[in-house]
């Protein structure tokens, strides 16, 4: 995939050489993991459609004939995996498809039979607390520690927090107001640990965004979302999000050891941190008006989904309440 060929004469190029323009405009640093795994993807498309010693023309996946190909094609290798794989790949493919018709060299999305799996209805996602304490004291950077503790902590949502800018924060009551969905402003309070490092991320800044990007930001960007000393943009969830399961993956997955099937697998979201806390919270006995406040829902019915206890939490329930258990 790695070849260059040049366009045919309508202007499209070879399967290989559209692949390799799709994943150049996956360059840089923070797209690497995403790069590696959409490669595997189009690597696996080329080899159906474009053998070594074979030419085949992108523009041939206009064709009805190869729409019903690919289909069958797609269908046939990722039908037996798991819906977040399934997934994945047709979110890689559908990646380059769009790419491709924003240079004219296809019309239509070939892809269009295809649809996205559902998955089965999580009732694990809640981290244990073994879990949840080995991620915060990983060797991570400290703008990773810091938003990955706040998050836990306040069982807030990771848009809520990444949104926060300095003025925003009551660090001496350890407690901020954030915009919740509808538009809703709400209090969200954080611990001792949050606290100690939000004092060293902070250090020596008094405006502008809480976590921010690691390099000046290259796009205009309103000033709201600039640090005013740095120039630095606020940290996106996209982005925050792609760090975390980067750093995390050896410890959700720690079933798998090659590092391309780590990087393909599925592993731990920041939603994963909102929902241990307020399982974690209701675990501890906290009533329904306090996981109400915590969470920041208007209702207990948007809040039931998070609160369903793990299973060694039920256990111990048991455990407490078994009137023939030995002492």
């Amino acid at each position: 995939m790695g070849e260059s060929h040049r366009p045919d004469r309508g202007g499209s190029p070879p399967l290989p050489a559209a692949a390799s323009a799709y994943l150049a405009t996956l360059s840089g640093p923070e797209q690497r993991n995403t790069q590696r795994a959409y490669r595997s993807t189009l690597r696996a498309l080329t080899a159906a459609f474009a053998p070594p010693g074979t030419h085949f023309p992108l523009t041939g996946l206009d064709d009805e004939e190869n729409v019903e190909r690919l289909t069958t094609w797609f269908a046939h290798q990722w039908s037996g995996r798991a819906a977040a794989t399934f997934n994945r790949h047709l979110d890689a493919l559908r990646s380059a498809v769009t790419f491709w018709m924003d240079q004219g060299w296809l019309t239509a999305d070939p892809t269009r039979r295809l649809r996205r799996r559902g998955r089965a209805p999580g009732r694990t996602r809640a981290l244990s607390v073994a879990d949840i304490e080995a991620l915060l004291e990983l060797d991570a950077p400290l703008r990773e520690r810091t938003l990955w503790t706040m998050l836990y902590e306040t069982a807030a949502r990771a848009v809520e927090v990444l949104g926060l800018d300095i003025e925003d924060l009551d660090r001496r009551d350890r407690r901020a107001r954030v915009t919740r969905r509808g538009s809703a402003v709400d209090v969200i309070v954080w611990q001792t640990r949050t606290a100690r490092l939000l004092s060293k991320l902070l250090a020596g800044r008094s405006k502008g965004p809480v976590f921010l990007t690691e390099r000046r930001a290259r796009v205009p960007l309103a000033a709201g979302d600039l640090d005013p000393v740095s120039g630095r943009a606020r940290l996106s969830y996209r982005r925050a999000e792609e760090i975390f399961n980067e750093l995390t993956k050896p410890l959700a997955r720690p079933d798998i050891t090659a590092p391309a099937e780590l990087a393909a697998a599925p592993g731990w979201t920041l939603h994963d941190l909102r929902n241990s806390a307020l399982t974690h919270a209701a675990e501890n006995g906290a009533h329904t008006g306090t996981l109400l406040a915590y969470s920041g829902h208007a209702s207990v019915a948007g809040l039931a989904r998070y609160t369903r206890v793990s299973s060694d939490a039920l256990t111990r329930w048991q455990e407490r309440r078994d009137p023939h258990r030995r002492a």
